[in-house]
């Protein structure tokens, strides 16, 4: 099955927004990748999300548009600077999975399940973009299988 890994939504600043929830052109972006998901009929078993105000709103509109089986729950460990090989241990490769959290920890994550390194760069995330990770069965390598981002370049 599929990874799908997302750096929330663009936020506002602590000054507008101490909790920094979406600003009103990260929600823009949030619903047109969530829709063009949709509409190339990417389909989630569920979605995980770090707590923070703008990784829950990214992933309900994701969740609004997917409609994940397993709906969307809040799980410790997507933080910023959290433990991505403590995470990875908890992905189950079975289910087509959507995490939505924070630099450096998606780029982090990546990074580790590709090359088994946390700090080999391989991919560069953008606010509300999608980067698909898929697992190969019989030798238990990470790969990415394609980007969904708002801008080109």
């Amino acid at each position: 099955m599929s990874l799908f890994l997302v750096q929330h939504g663009k936020s506002l600043s602590k000054e507008v927004d101490p909790e920094q929830g979406l600003s009103d052109e990260g929600r823009s972006e949030t619903e047109e990748i969530a829709s063009a998901a949709e509409a190339r009929g990417l389909w989630i078993d569920r979605i995980i999300q770090s707590g923070k105000k703008r990784a829950a709103q990214t992933a309900e509109i994701f969740a609004f548009r997917l409609h994940p089986t397993g709906g969307v729950q809040m799980m410790d460990g997507l933080n910023p600077l959290d433990n991505v090989a403590s995470f990875a241990e908890k992905i189950n490769a079975s289910e087509n999975l959507m995490l939505v959290g924070h630099l450096p920890f998606m780029e982090r994550m990546a990074s580790f399940l590709i090359t088994g390194a946390e700090d080999k760069p391989v991919i560069r995330f953008q606010n509300s973009g999608i980067v698909c990770l898929e697992r190969d069965e019989n030798s238990g390598h990470w790969t990415i299988r394609w980007t969904l981002f708002p801008r080109i370049g």
